[in-house]
């Protein structure tokens, strides 16, 4: 999944959490030093967590030839449902893992690694090798 694509996805799946009260473009809060990515606020929050998308294509894949289809498989595990006191990280992962997209192989987030980074954010994996990394701004 392109970047462009997994920010539509993501805007049409916050907007319907009940956790969140607002999602929107990285381009619509001004944001034009980041060419793709979200502004989300939480229920409750009075601040934005403004996430950017970069993605990487599968293994061997050239961006002229490449065509960005669904690739379906196993749904990764949904776990607890996400809470608007939750940290921006964990509520993302959560809200993406609950969407039960067939197209996300993986969910990986970056602050639960075997040696943590300090940048808060998370490798999404697709079925069809593709990946996006969302990293909080």
């Amino acid at each position: 999944m392109r970047p462009q694509r997994f920010a539509d996805f993501v805007i049409d799946v916050v907007k319907n959490d009940p956790t969140a009260s607002r999602v929107q473009t990285l381009a619509e809060v001004a944001d034009t030093k980041h060419p793709c990515g979200v502004a989300i606020t939480r229920a409750g929050a009075s601040d934005e967590t403004r996430w950017q998308f970069v993605g990487q294509l599968p293994e061997g894949a050239k961006h002229e030839s490449f065509v960005d289809e669904p690739v379906t498989g196993a749904l990764v595990p949904a776990g607890p449902e996400p809470q608007a006191t939750d940290e921006p990280e964990a509520w993302f992962a959560a809200v993406l893992a609950h969407a039960e997209c067939p197209e996300i192989a993986a969910i990986e987030r970056w602050s639960t690694r075997p040696e943590p980074s300090s940048q808060k954010g998370m490798t999404v994996t697709f079925h069809n090798g593709a990946r996006i990394f969302a990293r909080v701004l």
